[in-house]
């Protein structure tokens, strides 16, 4: 695995302290004696729902001016930077939100979508999208509870990324894990506990399950 550099975790740094100042000063604007007796505690949520949101913001307006975008990472490269960010924003903020199940899904779906992630309209995810800017899922799709979605490869010193794209009507079941480059057709079916290798092409009404994912059978016909 290649080593984050120091200049690296240094701007990410700054970048927290940025968000930290930002939301103690909005808290300092919010207190009022007219809170009450829960004054203390309510300004204690409030400073913590406030570095969250600006997390997301400062997050998106970075990979506004710096985009994720898919291929081959060079080393000491604005794209690694940026890449390297979005690992140290994903685990050291974002992480702690999604991995702990204390939001409910509807939730976690705006969450996805204010990180960048492309949901289409009655779309749900139950498990985890680790590059949500690098992932696209059509209309009435499900991602099952404790399924891993991933666009970054990370073989040795080689970092990657790319787009996992999904369509519509599609289920995905529990646990199972999309890995970097996986297209998937309308209306298919990944079986709880698959794992589809990275680069795999579903096409449409297909079925598949298995370590490593195959294609099962097709809905089809």
């Amino acid at each position: 695995m290649r080593a984050i550099k120091g200049r690296q975790i240094a701007l990410f740094l700054l970048l927290l302290l940025l968000i930290m100042v930002l939301a103690l000063l909005t808290t300092a604007l919010l207190d009022t004696p007219a809170l009450g007796d829960f004054r203390g505690v309510l300004l204690v949520l409030c400073a913590l729902l406030l570095v969250y949101l600006y997390a997301i913001l400062i997050y998106r307006a970075l990979l506004f001016v710096l985009p994720l975008k898919e291929g081959s990472v060079a080393e000491h490269t604005p794209e690694e930077t940026i890449a390297n960010l979005n690992i140290l924003f994903y685990l050291l903020l974002f992480n702690s939100l999604i991995r702990t199940h204390f939001l409910p899904v509807p939730l976690l779906r705006l969450l996805y979508l204010a990180l960048g992630a492309r949901l289409g309209s009655n779309t749900y995810c139950a498990g985890v999208i680790l590059d949500p800017p690098l992932t696209e899922i059509g209309s009435n799709s499900i991602v099952g509870h404790d399924a891993v979605i991933f666009s970054h490869v990370i073989e040795g010193e080689r970092l990657e990324l790319r787009a996992v794209r999904i369509g519509s009507n599609v289920t995905i079941g529990a646990t199972a894990v999309i890995m970097a480059g996986v297209q998937i057709g309308d209306g298919s079916i990944i079986s709880a506990g698959a794992v589809v290798t990275k680069d795999s092409r579903i096409g449409a009404g297909e079925v598949w399950g298995g370590i490593p994912a195959r294609k099962l059978k097709s809905l089809n016909g």
